[in-house]
């Protein structure tokens, strides 16, 4: 027989309050056994030799399945894959080019106002230390 200390340690006891001998709801969060991390291990390896990888994308709930669609579209190696990534970089990865800034300042309304931008240069004032 163990003792209260022994059972605790070999998990046997659990000191969480509501806690049902015989089940835990970590079962679910947790792999059962080696096999289950094989199978995963082996899963991965798979999708790493078809040149994919899986991640997480955060997004609202009503885009879910219009994100799946894509992300299945996008698996395929076919032309249907490479219409839809052609335009998801079209819309998504637009080219930024240089000049933008003075692009916007010619499309301002101040163009042709004539305005007097030089200032006089002065020699500013003297600081006693």
């Amino acid at each position: 027989m163990w003792s209260e200390r022994e059972a605790i340690e070999a998990g046997a006891i659990c000191l969480i309050p509501g806690y049902i001998t015989g089940y835990t709801d970590r079962g679910s969060l947790e792999m059962s056994g080696p096999s289950q991390k094989r199978a995963l291990k082996n899963y991965r390896k798979r999708l790493s030799q078809r040149g994919m990888t899986r991640f997480e994308v955060l997004a609202r709930r009503s885009d879910r399945e219009l994100i799946r669609s894509v992300a299945r579209a996008l698996t395929e190696d076919d032309n249907k894959a490479n219409d839809v990534r052609e335009a998801l970089q079209r819309i998504a990865l637009k080219p930024t080019s240089k000049g933008g800034i003075l692009a916007a300042l010619r499309r301002s309304p101040m163009v042709g106002a004539e305005l007097e931008l030089h200032r006089a240069v002065v020699a500013g004032r003297e600081v006693e230390l």
